[in-house]
Formats: structure tokens, C-alpha cells, sequence
């Protein structure tokens, strides 16, 4: 039971520190505010890979810490919350649809679409963060084009990324004995 809740600890911690530089080494910045970067592909992930509490976790804080890092910090509190939701949300989806399923396609499957319910979270997070709390309005959809790439991105690469990692037999080894 120990070494279980120190193998979650310590890849709660890798992959938080993992998506800071994700989100951090690629950006571009968008009109509006904000920027487009590769921090969803390990929100997802980490969705999928650590599950709802421990991917959450990750998600939230590795986000945010890139947004105060980046001088980003009037969104760093919109980001712990929406990108924890976006992995909680991805999660739960892949969790009541495909974990445990035997064919590949049908894992893929739905890992996209647990990965479309997580990132239609953050497309919708973030414009109502800009909207409202903000104070942007209307003008805080001009950001929801990019956020929409950002997320079909994190989507894609994300699930290749996936089917990377667990096709490594340490890798799904250690996986199955967090669990």
C-alpha cells in the first residue's frame, strides 16, 4: 500500500512538472490573450494514464504553474480550475466507456471522445473565465478558435502518445500496480 501511494505521488509530480514545460516550451501567442501550446496533450494524458484525482491534480497545477511562470497570471486561477475539470472530465468519460476494453480500436475510440468531453470543457472554461471574470464578453470568443485547435491537438497527439506509452510493458506494469 505504501509503495502504491508513493509510485501516484511521485508521477503526480513528474507529470505536473512535464505539462508546466509542455505548455511553457511551445507558445504562440493568440489575438486576444492567452496562447496556443502543447499542455493539453499531457492534461489528457494524464487523464487517462493517472485517472480522475491524481490526473486532475496534474493537470491543474502543471497549467497554472505555466501561467504564472509565463506572466500569465490573471489566468492562473481560471487554468488550475479548468484544465483539473478537463482532466477529471476526460477521465470519467474514458473510465465509463473504455477502460477495460480488449480492442484497440474501440481504447482509441474512446479515448477520443473522452478527450472531445474534456476539451469542450476547456474551449467553454475559458470563454466563460474571459467573459465573465475578465470582463472580456463577447470579445473572449475570439479566443475560442484557438483554444479549439489547441484541443483537437492535445487530442490527437495525445492519444498517439498513449498508445505509445502503454505499449511498453514496464510502463502498463507500473500503471496497473498504481491502480
Amino acid at each position: 500500500m505504501k509503495n502504491k501511494k508513493l509510485l501516484q505521488l511521485v508521477l503526480t509530480a513528474l507529470f505536473m512538472a512535464l505539462t508546466t514545460v509542455a505548455t511553457l516550451v511551445i507558445q504562440i501567442p493568440l489575438p486576444a490573450h492567452g496562447y496556443l501550446n502543447a499542455g493539453d496533450v499531457l492534461v489528457l494524458l494524464e487523464a487517462w494514464l493517472l485517472g480522475p484525482v491524481y490526473g486532475s491534480l496534474a493537470a491543474g497545477i502543471g497549467s497554472m504553474l505555466a501561467d504564472l511562470i509565463s506572466g500569465y497570471s490573471m489566468f492562473a486561477p481560471g487554468t488550475l480550475v479548468i484544465k483539473a475539470l478537463c482532466a477529471l472530465a476526460a477521465a470519467l468519460a474514458y473510465r465509463k466507456i473504455g477502460e477495460g476494453q480488449k480492442k484497440r480500436s474501440k481504447r482509441i475510440a474512446s479515448r477520443l471522445f473522452s478527450g472531445i468531453v474534456g476539451e469542450a470543457i476547456m474551449v467553454l472554461g475559458y470563454f466563460g473565465y474571459s467573459a465573465l471574470l475578465l470582463r472580456q464578453g463577447l470579445a473572449a470568443a475570439a479566443d475560442a478558435a484557438g483554444n479549439c485547435v489547441q484541443g483537437l491537438f492535445g487530442i490527437a497527439l495525445g492519444t498517439l502518445l498513449c498508445e505509445m506509452l502503454l505499449a511498453n510493458r514496464q510502463i502498463r506494469y507500473s500503471l496497473e500496480r498504481m491502480r
